[in-house]
């Protein structure tokens, strides 16, 4: 609500300064508002050498160059940590301050003598009095941007509100003291400069979607606690009817274009759902790596770029239908989970628990005549794999299973392969690497018809 009331007083700082500085030299006889006169004559009483010379130092702190250093150091950290996001929000607030504080200025051209405090020397560099209310506005802009662009949410960004009030603040009092701006420029400039950045930032860079932290890690693994987990825990429940109790970031390490999720649900005794969370990035992250990849080998038969996160989600609940279907061993899928419309899904499946990745577990004849099996029946099925890795094979109990499905491709073009490397042959003599390749016309392709689904373990 707090950003409502910025805008909504920000907009009345606008329009009523305009109005008051277009009637100024008619109405006010070319005199300043008795209230700023009143203040700038008290500041003027205190003036001394020591303090002059002090104001002065402060008041530069407005000026061009430092407000220029502030937005280039700002906009090198976010290109560093590629937040670009933030980058395009902070640069679009910097020109709309600057647009809207300049027509103001502009327009007070042929008034600045009526705003120039009769009989109170001005001090200071000539080029602090240029125009009012710009500079001000200016630096209290650019210093809350970059505390919501590089400062994390939380007690520090806290923090940093009251060190930035404390400089915006002491910056404008020098202004006063030095009458280099009245009070009614000084309040008119700073709701401008909190305004913008704070509503801008609030909808277009909200914390919850596009959280500003530093933690290493990778950038497709999204935060699953405050209210993100509990869209989470509601979504599951209203929609596939399970009550959850734990949700935990589950093989993180080998995923990178999804956050993957284990999920306990509540009822049955060690009972667990498996999760792919997608939401933007994810999408877009998508369509970087098919385009470099596109570059680098050539698109894979008619594959093109998901347009929304829904039917990114779709294709993978699609392909796991499809396994199950030609009686591939990979998860059953239960269905898909809306968190936020057109932003945030997840694909919810069977969860194996106690499989081993096959890096990790023994590879013998019988894994590796399961494998031949899988490659066979995914060519019988019209389906393609394609990214057969030993992080997508796990073993439970001496039965191989395939996972992450998303690249599957139906019906595939003659002279697609499947891949599978398990890393631990070497403990099967003469066997390094195991790659079986699929070569020739296409056995059959399965309908487009989805597969009925199960209901996942409920309470």
């Amino acid at each position: 609500m707090t950003g409502w009331w910025w805008l909504v007083l920000g907009t009345i700082a606008i329009v009523a300064s305009t109005i008051a500085f277009s009637q100024l030299s008619p109405f006010g006889g070319g005199k300043l508002l008795p209230v700023d006169q009143r203040v700038l004559e008290g500041l003027a009483q205190l003036r001394t050498p020591v303090l002059t010379r002090a104001m002065v130092v402060v008041a530069a702190l407005s000026s061009q160059w430092v407000i220029a250093a502030l937005g280039w150091a700002t906009i090198l950290v976010l290109l560093a940590v590629r937040r670009f996001r933030h980058l395009l929000v902070f640069l679009g607030v910097a020109l709309l301050i600057h647009a809207i504080t300049s027509s103001l200025a502009y327009g007070m051209l042929d008034k600045l003598s009526a705003l120039r405090p009769p009989g109170i020397a001005m001090l200071g560099p000539a080029g602090l009095s240029a125009y009012p209310v710009l500079s001000l506005a200016t630096l209290t802009g650019r210093l809350v941007s970059m505390l919501y662009c590089l400062v994390p949410q939380g007690r520090r960004r806290q923090a940093g509100k009251a060190v930035v009030a404390a400089i915006v603040a002491l910056v404008a009092l020098a202004r006063l003291y030095l009458a280099v701006d009245t009070l009614t420029s000084v309040v008119v400039a700073i709701v401008i400069g909190v305004m913008i950045p704070l509503v801008a930032f609030r909808l277009l860079c909200p914390d919850e979607v596009f959280p500003v932290t530093y933690r290493r890690g990778r950038s497709a693994h999204l935060d699953v606690g405050g209210r993100r987990g509990e869209a989470i825990r509601r979504a599951l429940h209203d929609q596939l009817g399970v009550i959850v109790e734990d949700v935990q970031p589950f093989g993180w390490e080998g995923s990178a274009g999804s956050t993957p999720l284990r999920i306990k649900v509540k009822g049955e005794e060690d009972a667990w759902l498996f999760a792919k969370l997608y939401a933007r990035s994810h999408l877009r992250a998508d369509r970087w790596y098919k385009f470099g990849r596109t570059l680098l080998y050539g698109r894979l038969e008619d594959e093109k770029p998901f347009n929304t996160v829904r039917r990114f989600v779709q294709q993978e609940d699609y392909a796991l239908a499809l396994m199950q279907r030609a009686g591939i061993p990979s998860p059953e899928p239960y269905g898909v989970v809306e968190l936020t419309p057109e932003r945030e899904y997840l694909v919810v499946c069977e969860f194996l628990d106690g499989a081993t990745e096959i890096s990790q577990a023994p590879v013998d004849d019988a894994i590796i005549d399961q494998g031949l099996e899988t490659i066979r029946k995914l060519w019988e099925a019209g389906l393609a794999h394609r990214d057969i890795k030993p992080a997508n094979l796990l073993v439970r109990d001496g039965k191989l299973y395939l996972i992450d499905v998303f690249f599957t491709e139906s019906a595939p073009a003659p002279g697609a392969r499947g891949w599978i490397w398990p890393t631990c042959c070497w403990s099967w003599p003469c066997a390094a690497t195991l790659r079986v390749f699929m070569s020739g016309p296409c056995a059959s392709s399965p309908s487009r018809r989805s597969a009925r689904r199960s209901r996942p373990p409920a309470a």
